[in-house]
């Protein structure tokens, strides 16, 4: 169910790729996250530890104010992959992160 859910959010997203900026992305993925917990909230700080980066960092890529160039590129890539390619690349980066924790 998890994953039906994320692939409709990924799919939503490379449908709309070339039209939404990308802290609209990076909210969407927060709320994601969000309702993998059964829309427990998480911070900004919370998330901006998970990712290693400062909450400054993570509020401004929210708010659009900045962008990691790596999101941007990352994100015009899964847009050239179809849904079943797109989540079988999300599992193995998923168990990549995993095993370097």
């Amino acid at each position: 169910m998890v994953y039906y859910q994320f692939l409709c959010i990924i799919n939503f997203i490379l449908v709309t790729i070339k039209t939404m900026k990308t802290n609209d992305i990076f909210n969407l993925l927060h709320n994601a996250v969000e309702s993998k917990f059964l829309g427990k909230k998480i911070s900004q700080r919370e998330m901006a530890e998970r990712l290693g980066v400062s909450m400054r960092t993570y509020q401004d890529w929210k708010l659009g104010n900045s962008q990691p160039q790596a999101a941007t590129v990352i994100f015009k890539m899964l847009s050239e992959l179809e849904d079943e390619d797109i989540l079988r690349v999300t599992k193995r980066i998923r168990d990549g992160l995993r095993e370097n924790v």
